[in-house]
């Protein structure tokens, strides 16, 4: 079967950029209620919404912040090409949620911080928060603009779509939506996103999978080409998946994002109760199993699909990250709308991770160095609106370094230079 890269991108039709448009329409109303009908804005109410939220919003937004367009795009790409030994890292949540929950948030909830890195300056010195801040600040650009050009990159050369111009897209509505209704709009718009990306992701790969010949078919082909390996226990650290680069080395990886990163932490104390917090990371436990299967099962059924016609080797597509955007145009390009709402759900989750960064970047600027730093005394009205304007600069600082994550490489792997 020889697939025909420009008959599938000419697919992409009005009704689609409609559904997209609609997705978007809907985050930006979601700022402007909260900006201009809300609560009247102060830093807290901005960065921390309040401390007024519920365990919904907040667990929505955990799994939307880290688990986003890069896992929705890398992750079948990743099992479609080395295997389905991938899926162990799931593993490794059952271990960092738990830790979270029961010995770093407790801590950041005793000493009611808003910058994460305020208690490296208890425990140890101020500069040493200012260095953590730092390292967090760098770390976090980078991230965010590797997540708003991943999903650009992948769906402009199956769908037709200009990467730049989505990467505008994305940018625009991230820093006008965030910027305008702070912690509140981010929670409330990551809640919806995610909602988007399980629906697009669940649909697509029951109807790729019904399209290849059902279940049965999947996992046949998958076990006659070796890519069903339940795991591997090679010792050499070079090894690109085994059970302790997976289960540990995954463990490592996201303890450092669920229990000490500043966008996270944040969450954990908008909420009304402390115990809030602890059950919202649990939900995040089941979301983000059940999103790392899905995706893992995606991949699965896009091998099924063209094991006999490899698109990369072919070279219907470039890259590997492109791989699922072709198979969602191929399988659903002749129903009108119904890709337009996949790039929806992938573009959403650009949108929850760079909004939740932007937040997160504002407040330890200004918690850390301007406040911590040179105007300790700061009013809370100029630090709303300085807060405001961080969160503005930052968006545009993502903008601009999405040029620097073009040189990344594929974006599983670019993820986690980043980290």
């Amino acid at each position: 079967m020889e697939l025909d890269i420009e008959a599938i991108s000419d697919r992409f039709g009005w009704l689609d950029y409609l559904v997209f448009a609609l997705m978007l329409m809907v985050s930006s109303a979601i700022g402007i209620f909260f900006g201009c009908f809300g609560k009247k804005q102060d830093s807290k109410e901005f960065l921390m919404a309040g401390k007024s939220v519920g365990t919904f919003p907040v667990s929505m937004s955990l799994i939307a912040s880290f688990m986003s367009a890069i896992t929705l795009l890398g992750t079948p790409s990743e099992v479609y090409q080395f295997g389905a030994i991938y899926w162990l890292i799931g593993f490794s949540y059952c271990l960092v949620m738990p830790a979270a929950a029961y010995l770093y948030l407790p801590v950041f909830q005793k000493l009611d911080v808003t910058s994460a890195y305020e208690y490296l300056e208890l425990r140890f010195h101020r500069s040493v928060r200012v260095l953590g801040s730092g390292v967090f600040i760098v770390q976090m650009s980078l991230y965010m603009a590797i997540v708003v050009y991943a999903p650009a990159l992948a769906l402009s050369q199956v769908t037709g779509m200009n990467t730049y111009l989505l990467v505008s897209l994305i940018c625009a509505v991230c820093i006008f939506y965030t910027t305008i209704g702070g912690m509140k709009a981010v929670l409330w718009t990551d809640a919806l996103q995610v909602v988007v990306m399980y629906v697009a992701m669940v649909f697509v790969i029951i109807k790729g999978a019904a399209d290849v010949g059902g279940w049965d078919y999947v996992w046949k082909k998958n076990m006659e080409s070796g890519r069903i390996q339940w795991t591997d226990w090679d010792p050499n650290p070079t090894t690109r998946h085994s059970f302790w680069t997976l289960i540990f080395g995954g463990y490592f990886t996201w303890l450092t994002i669920y229990a000490v990163n500043q966008a996270q932490v944040q969450r954990y104390l908008s909420v009304r109760k402390p115990y809030m917090a602890r059950r919202a990371l649990w939900i995040n436990l089941v979301g983000l199993s059940a999103l790392m299967i899905i995706c893992s099962y995606g991949g699965m059924v896009i091998y099924a699909k063209y094991w006999d016609c490899d698109p990369i080797k072919s070279g219907t597509i470039s890259k590997g990250d492109q791989l699922f955007p072709l198979f969602v145009m191929d399988i659903l390009g002749e129903f009108s709308g119904l890709p337009g709402f996949f790039v929806a759900g992938i573009c959403s989750g650009a949108l929850s991770t760079v909004s939740s960064g932007m937040n997160s970047l504002a407040a330890i600027t200004l918690e850390d160095f301007i406040k911590g730093i040179f105007i300790p005394n700061m009013s809370d009205d100029t630090a709303t609106k300085v807060v405001k304007i961080l969160s503005l600069c930052y968006g545009l600082l993502t903008f601009g370094l999405v040029f620097v994550a073009e040189q990344l490489g594929n974006i599983l792997s670019g993820q986690f230079m980043a980290f």
